[in-house]
């Protein structure tokens, strides 16, 4: 036993058998991970499980031991995670086709449910994904395209969070958040067709407002004469001589008085002409 201890050859390789085993043993779990400890293929607990509204500091992170050789750490993220689905064109009720890309946030709250369903969170991905794009094609082929340029865009987004969600629990996920990035028409004859539709609209939509406030403006303008109408009679009816002379003066503004765009004019008129009475006074 000395002469082993003796030989550095030999304390070399003791030490890093008692590394090995030390590293096999314990082991650091971050504030950011999981722990599945599994035991020939078999979960047997989870180390700092994710819990809603956990502290910083209050988890099970920190050093944790294992039985060395039997027992292995599988790593699950506590953070949120992304998975984006494919370019695809769906169908809306309009029959137009649209281009779509989307993307959906989800968390792995079960850890030991994902382990048995999935095994990888990659896997969880790829199962995620495709039920994604099946969630939008059916919402998105039950609205017209303009749905996506109105509040009700708000409503489609529970909709498809809600298909998604349940599918994303068999796997020990919960979905955070769905978004639509782009959803366009395609390039070309679809998109022009659909602007020609849109621009034909509005322009409807503005010939209407049009015609109703030239209806309107008729009903004020005839409303109008017929109180100005009604104030003249009345003058009429309490002074006959002031009403006449207002009404020659308007009648000699319009006659004598050039206007903006003409040239200057001569008028001759008798002077007893009866149009110009206003001229010479009454005769009391």
């Amino acid at each position: 036993m000395i002469r082993l201890l003796r030989n550095p050859i030999a304390l070399a390789l003791i030490a890093i058998l008692l590394l090995i085993l030390v590293a096999s043993t314990f082991a650091i779990v971050p504030e950011t991970q999981q722990a599945v400890i599994v035991r020939f293929g078999q979960p047997q607990r989870v180390i700092n499980r994710y819990r809603p509204g956990e502290g910083y500091g209050r988890t099970g992170a920190g050093i944790v031991a294992r039985i060395p050789f039997l027992e292995q750490i599988v790593w699950i993220d506590k953070r949120i995670q992304s998975v984006a689905m494919d370019n695809q064109q769906v169908l809306s009720t309009d029959q137009l086709r649209l281009e779509v890309d989307a993307f959906a946030r989800y968390r792995i709250v079960d850890p030991l449910q994902m382990y048995i369903s999935a095994k990888t969170e990659d896997r969880v991905s790829d199962q995620l994904k495709p039920i994604l794009g099946s969630a939008i094609r059916n919402e998105l082929g039950k609205r017209p395209f303009a749905a996506l340029l109105s509040p009700e865009r708000g409503q489609m987004m529970a909709n498809i969070k809600r298909a998604l969600d349940r599918v994303a629990r068999q796997y020990g996920a919960e979905i955070v958040d769905v978004r639509i990035k782009r959803a366009d028409l395609p390039e070309g004859t679809p998109l022009d067709s659909a602007y020609e539709r849109m621009r034909t609209a509005r322009q409807q939509e503005a010939g209407a407002i049009r015609a109703q406030g030239y209806k309107q403006a008729q009903i004020i303008k005839a409303e109008a004469d017929a109180e100005a109408a009604s104030t003249y009679a009345e003058a009429y009816g309490k002074d006959p001589d002031f009403y006449a002379f207002y009404r020659a003066m308007q009648s000699y503004e319009t006659t004598f008085a050039p206007g903006e765009n003409q040239g200057r004019s001569s008028i001759i008129l008798s002077p007893d002409n009866q149009y110009l009475q206003e001229f010479k006074g009454r005769n009391r």
